[in-house]
């Protein structure tokens, strides 16, 4: 008896690791739900279903809540053949599969996942529990290359020399993504553009593969923007899996549709013999063709930019196309670099919706040039708005030409729950005006995740920075809280460089905080105002006002720019309601950039900036009486050139 006693004792000593902790167990009862729901969902419906606690996609539950109590977020993602799900517990990951019955955490063992579902579908639903990938991404370095000009960003696209405006849609081929961007290697003293071509794996750092289309090469002018397409069905007869290019080229004035079709996976293109595939029919303005395949009616759908509407074709072969209806808008002057998609309202399938955009002139109400949207439905020959009022997908003076993608190696439904998208960061006012003296038109914005959620009761496109992003990121610092006043605030963090992430939370101060200032300066503050400082002068301000739930950027020009005034220093302004009396701000900052995302990304706030030298400072002050710093943390971000 004392030995088997002894033995108990030492057993009770030896650290649990046959038996799941309090944390894995909680996991393991979440995901047997799952499992269970999942075959009953299988039973009655003959297919899988989706499901994501904090995402609003509740399609397994049907009808029937999924008992999720003791874990934080609960996701699970299908296919026709299974299932994988995962649950967070803190900053843990416990996942289980339909191949795999025993629940596993993540990052100490693999999961075994139905062939159906790939990797990057499985570290997409991580990523959106919060797993997220910062190993360092390949080739990047702390800081530009020694020699680089004062404006020349670290981590966003420029060409070396010469001129870039639209970029056009990537797309994914045997694991690496394919990008253009139209390029003027004659600029400034000769004219036309031609697709200039990038490749990456990771959407982050980009390997030069030169010009991919050249421009005057067929006898019907320049080559413009357009979209391409990986034809895996062979619908237009070139092959399965070519991949082509739809895109205008435009000769003495005249803009057509021509098609340009590549059999080596996007590295080089030949002119189809029947071009141009779309004659003009007498337009000023027809160019741009947005092209999607819409499964749903069998057809491929081609968006066209027309003036001050957008039309509609459809084609079942890539090369003959039908007018089908057209979409028309007044006061946003000519429209250009339309886009259609659909996506998943708060994540819900139920509320699944087509968006149209088009980048657009907003002076009529106070904006400059950006990307207007409507959210609406599409029946294989109209699409119809579910709201006459179209939203801006960005309310900054640099934002245009977006194109947005997915990636399909994910599931159905994590492709309609979220996307990507980039825009050409630059402005037709003063696009010839920059000081750039190496190269010239701008840049890209970094790639954004958007997603379509209610904001102020209607349906939004949000957008937040890249969880790729997190691979440039150094090493973070944190600060706060502090009182923020009209003097400076103490504690904030010394600038290294020019490139690096801020993310704030300010708020309005308590009584408390007010009470111990002086007379002077005692009073809740309404305005907070972080300020880009470079040579001791602000070259730009970001802004906001809790008095009219507003934010707000400001810039002044460079002393050798005046030419860029004075549409460059007007102030932008878009609502964005406080959260229980803070406000989050978000800002990327690349030497000439300054990219803002307000409360999660309901605001965003696109600019070009011109510091006078590499020696820059952040302030943050008030405009009047004390807010508060609850947290501010900033991370220095890697150069990927």
């Amino acid at each position: 008896m004392a030995a088997t006693a002894l033995l108990v004792a030492l057993v009770a000593l030896i650290p649990n690791v046959h038996k799941p902790d309090d944390a894995g167990r909680r996991a393991e009862t979440a995901l047997n739900a799952v499992a269970t729901a999942q075959a009953a969902f299988k039973t009655s419906r003959d297919t899988y279903g989706s499901y994501w606690l904090s995402g609003g996609d509740g399609t397994l539950e049907a009808g029937r809540p999924i008992q999720a109590a003791g874990v934080e977020d609960l996701r699970s993602i299908n296919c026709a053949d299974g299932w994988v799900a995962a649950a967070r517990i803190g900053s843990d990951i416990f996942l289980r599969s339909s191949v795999e019955d025993a629940t596993a955490k993540a990052g100490v063992r693999e999961v075994r996942r139905p062939d159906c579902i790939s990797l990057e579908a499985v570290d997409s639903m991580l990523s959106d529990l919060g797993r997220i990938d910062r190993s360092p991404a390949p080739g990047t370095k702390p800081q530009r290359p020694a020699g680089s000009s004062l404006y020349r960003p670290s981590y966003h696209i420029t060409p070396e020399r010469n001129w870039m405006n639209d970029p056009q849609r990537p797309f994914l081929l045997d694991g690496l993504w394919h990008y253009y961007y139209l390029y003027n290697a004659d600029y400034p003293d000769g004219n036309g553009t031609e697709w200039y071509h990038l490749t990456s794996k990771d959407l982050v750092t980009w390997k030069d593969e030169g010009v991919a289309i050249r421009k005057y090469q067929n006898g019907l002018g320049d080559v413009e923007t357009g979209s391409t397409v990986v034809d895996y069905e062979n619908t237009s007869g070139f092959g399965k899996g070519a991949v082509i290019s739809i895109l205008t080229q435009q000769d003495k004035g005249v803009q057509r549709q021509s098609l340009f079709y590549s059999t080596d996976g996007g590295f080089s293109f030949s002119s189809y013999e029947g071009n141009p595939v779309m004659e003009n029919p007498g337009a000023e303005h027809w160019r741009d063709p947005k092209i999607v395949r819409d499964e749903a009616h069998g057809q491929w759908l081609m968006v066209l930019a027309e003036g001050n509407k957008l039309g509609m074709y459809t084609s079942t072969d890539l090369k003959g196309w039908r007018y089908t209806s057209s979409f028309e808008r007044s006061g946003l002057g000519t429209l250009e670099c339309p886009d259609i998609f659909q996506m998943d309202v708060d994540g819900d399938p139920a509320k699944r919706t087509w968006v149209l955009a088009a980048s657009g002139n907003g002076s009529e109400e106070g904006r400059t040039t950006g990307v207007a949207y409507w959210t609406g439905t599409w029946d294989g020959t109209r699409f119809t708005p579910a709201d006459e009022r179209h939203q801006w997908l960005d309310a900054g003076s640099d934002f245009y030409a977006a194109v947005s993608w997915d990636d399909p190696r994910l599931t159905e439904g994590q492709r309609m729950q979220s996307r990507q998208v980039m825009g050409w960061m630059n402005n037709w006012n003063y696009a010839r005006e920059l000081p750039t003296a190496d190269w010239h038109g701008g840049m890209d914005s970094i790639v954004r995740d958007i997603r379509l959620k209610t904001v102020q009761g209607r349906p939004a496109l949000v957008s937040t920075p890249s969880k790729t992003l997190a691979r440039i990121e150094g090493e973070p610092s944190s600060h706060g809280p502090e009182p923020i006043t009209k003097e400076e605030t103490a504690g904030l963090p010394a600038v290294q460089g020019g490139a690096y992430r801020l993310d704030l939370t300010i708020g309005q101060a308590t009584a408390e905080e007010r009470a111990a200032k002086s007379a002077e300066s005692a009073g809740k503050g309404s305005e907070a105002l972080l300020q880009f400082v470079s040579d001791e002068s602000i070259f730009a301000t970001v802004g906001y006002n809790f008095e009219d739930g507003a934010a707000f950027v400001t810039r002044e020009p460079p002393g050798d720019a005046a030419g860029l005034a004075p549409l460059f220093t007007e102030r932008r302004t878009a609502s964005a309601p406080p959260r229980n009396g803070t406000v989050d701000l978000t800002v990327f900052v690349d030497h000439s950039s300054i990219e803002v995302f307000v409360n999660g990304g309901e605001q965003t706030f696109t600019s070009l900036v011109f510091p006078k030298s590499d020696e820059q400072a952040v302030k943050l002050v008030t405009g009047g009486g004390v807010l508060t710093l609850e947290a501010l943390t900033y991370t220095p971000l890697l150069s990927t050139r």
